[in-house]
């Protein structure tokens, strides 16, 4: 029998790994590659804000697993990891249940010979109280989904009363890339929406607060890059909160430890994360207090050879003893998947695996159409701030990089032209 390798989520990193295998290993017949996941789409997590703000259909820009199973020669389980037992090398799902509660499937068990656990992070609301029953987190489509809806159906409720100088207050808790981004987009999200005619609420009323327990933005890029960003969110007309830790969330908006009260009618979370609960203890593997599971830098967890951890839910040591882990960010995950192809390929021949190095090629955020910024890393020339227009274009260019490792150069360039062709016939944003 051919070797088994099981891939536990698809998000970039998890669905790279599994192209990558089956197009090598599977295509061949050298290895059966299956990849699980809880949904049957995937798209870039660094485009949910855009999908919170309406700047970014969803359904346009999704990666149908089967579809990508069968052009790639891997196999793909829908389902949701529940359990798994080391002892016999097996992987167990939960049922599939549809919207009204029948199951669809029962609870299944999946063999594997190597299995790499890669599902990704959730938003860590640091367990402040009211936060997860009135704050919005922004880890997948459907909760980006659930915000542009509330967003929507309050302009559209505004716009029936037709009673003017109506406001809607937002408040995004966190100002690293998600939060800065989301304010950016969800500003520019307001001038659009006033251009179709929802202008009940002026763009200058949608009131958007960024709230940070930190003492500025953008505590990853330097301090020159942070405080240029902070003047231009200003500019734009945000209001941005540093230093301000928030010690409740109530149904009419946030409490600052300090007692000042910040009324939002919506309000999201996005400061720190950690990996899914579901993975402390998973049967004895090793994890931090985040929750995620310690791995050498081979990327095998350090009580299990046969089970291996990339992107969000592990923690790799940046050196080899050190007690820092690379960061949780999609380059990341990228090339953690680039080194595991390579790596799994070699194990099956029963040569060493490699070691994984983290290689820092830099930061970019998005402002949305008004510019970006961030770092680039370069070994000639070092770090390198860049912004504007120059800024905007490498930003755009990491989305083509995960396409083209995707789908490859040809129907990449194919599906930049159908976007390009699709905007000019479409709104420029979502409004149903």
């Amino acid at each position: 029998m051919s070797h088994r390798i099981v891939v536990v989520g698809g998000g970039a990193g998890g669905l790279e790994l599994v192209t990558r295998l089956g197009r090598t290993l599977g295509k061949k017949g050298r290895a059966e590659v299956i990849l699980v996941d809880s949904t049957l789409t995937h798209l870039w997590k660094p485009l949910l804000h855009e999908v919170a703000a309406g700047s970014l259909d969803a359904s346009r820009n999704e990666l149908n697993y089967l579809a990508q199973a069968k052009w790639s020669h891997f196999e793909f389980q829908l389902g949701t990891l529940h359990g798994i037992d080391r002892l016999s090398r097996t992987i167990h799902l939960a049922p599939v249940f549809d919207e009204q509660g029948a199951q669809l499937m029962p609870r299944r068990t999946i063999s594997y010979d190597t299995l790499v656990l890669s599902i990704g992070s959730t938003t860590n609301d640091f367990n402040t109280p009211g936060v997860a029953e009135h704050c919005i987190f922004l880890d997948t489509p459907k909760q980006a989904e659930r915000f542009r809806h509330q967003l929507l159906q309050r302009y559209l409720a505004a716009h029936a009363r037709r009673a003017g100088n109506e406001e809607v207050s937002i408040a995004i808790v966190g100002a690293g890339a998600t939060g800065v981004e989301l304010a950016a987009e969800l500003r520019h999200a307001a001038d659009r929406l006033a251009d179709y005619g929802l202008n009940s609420i002026a763009p200058e009323s949608m009131r958007i607060t960024l709230i940070d327990a930190g003492s500025r933005v953008l505590p990853g890029l330097s301090e020159k890059i942070s405080a240029s960003v902070h003047r231009e969110l200003e500019r734009m007309g945000v209001a941005v909160r540093t230093s301000v830790l928030i010690g409740e969330a109530t149904a009419d908006g946030l409490v600052t430890r300090s007692g000042e009260f910040i009324p939002a009618d919506l309000k999201v979370w996005a400061a720190g994360i950690r990996a899914p609960e579901l993975l402390g203890g998973m049967d004895g593997l090793e994890t931090n207090r985040l929750n995620q599971l310690l791995v050498h830098r081979t990327l095998q967890t350090t009580l299990d050879e046969n089970i291996f951890a990339l992107g969000d839910c592990a923690a790799c040591p940046l050196t080899e003893g050190s007690d820092k882990f690379v960061p949780p960010r999609a380059q990341a995950a990228h090339q953690q998947a680039e080194l595991l192809a390579k790596s799994l390929a070699l194990r099956i021949q029963g040569h060493p695996l490699l070691s994984y190095q983290y290689r820092d090629l830099g930061s970019l955020v998005s402002l949305s159409r008004f510019s970006a910024v961030g770092q680039l890393m370069g070994n000639l020339l070092g770090s390198i701030n860049v912004s504007g227009w120059l800024a905007r274009m490498f930003y755009v260019s990491l989305y083509r990089m995960h396409q083209a490792s995707l789908y490859g150069p040809i129907r990449t360039l194919f599906l930049i032209l159908a976007g390009r062709i699709s905007r000019r016939a479409s709104p420029r944003l979502k409004l149903h």
